[in-house]
């Protein structure tokens, strides 16, 4: 059965998505709060999460923090806020997609299955690993390695990496990277400073700058870590 979690605390709207999804030919699973969310998750392993941020005992930040390190289950964010800054946050935690309330069951709906037919769901277990042909990010031990080798990046550089590998296939902006490494008012910088670390991260795990086989980029928008079609 193609298991949907929603994690919603309105209860009115849990049962509208659900309704929908279900007319769909989906199982909607619904938990009211974080924790729940959270249990419901690992013990059901979903197709998708549909996740709201303002959640009581554990907020939408936090359970898509916890479910990033064990899972890359495609999740969208469901939330009454709509500033650009929680969207580009909720996307550099790992998100796939956001939609603002008040939104239409028929657009949600067909934001599941724009994010599903990306073919990128994961079953939840041990998913403290990111692999992609020789490279693989051990999430827990923050450890780098290519062709079983271990590769020494910085604290950014790793940072960039792990939110590329996260998303394979999904186009990050300048500066939704850059927002990903220098949080508000820590420092003034410039999206070309994105150009400069990705560029050095190539060099370590890059064979042939000429042949990219990991880190692409996305003309005049930003850059994306490599999908299976991918050459």
């Amino acid at each position: 059965m193609k298991t949907i979690l929603i994690v919603e605390d309105d209860k009115k709207t849990t049962s509208l998505v659900a309704l929908y999804l279900e007319k769909e030919g989906f199982n909607a699973m619904v938990a009211h709060d974080g924790l729940e969310g959270l249990a419901l998750a690992e013990r059901h392993n979903p197709i998708l999460v549909i996740l709201d941020l303002m959640l009581p005992k554990l907020d939408g930040w936090e359970v898509c923090r916890q479910l990033r390190r064990i899972s890359d289950v495609p999740i969208i964010m469901l939330t009454a806020r709509g500033e650009e800054v929680d969207r580009i946050s909720g996307l550099t935690l790992g998100a796939d997609d956001y939609v603002a309330k008040p939104f239409s069951p028929r657009e949600l709906v067909a934001r599941v299955k724009a994010v599903l037919r990306r073919g990128r769901f994961f079953p939840i277990k041990d998913k403290s690993i990111l692999s992609y042909k020789d490279l693989v990010l051990n999430l827990e031990k923050r450890t780098v390695r290519l062709k079983d080798r271990p590769v020494q990046l910085t604290p950014h550089e790793y940072a960039l990496l792990q939110a590329l590998m996260m998303s394979p296939g999904r186009v990050f902006t300048r500066d939704e990277l850059l927002n990903h490494l220098y949080p508000a008012g820590e420092a003034l910088v410039i999206d070309r400073v994105i150009d400069v670390h990705i560029g050095k991260l190539r060099q370590k795990i890059e064979d042939n700058p000429s042949t990219l086989r990991y880190i692409m980029t996305a003309r005049g928008v930003g850059y994306h870590f490599a999908e299976d079609s991918d050459p």
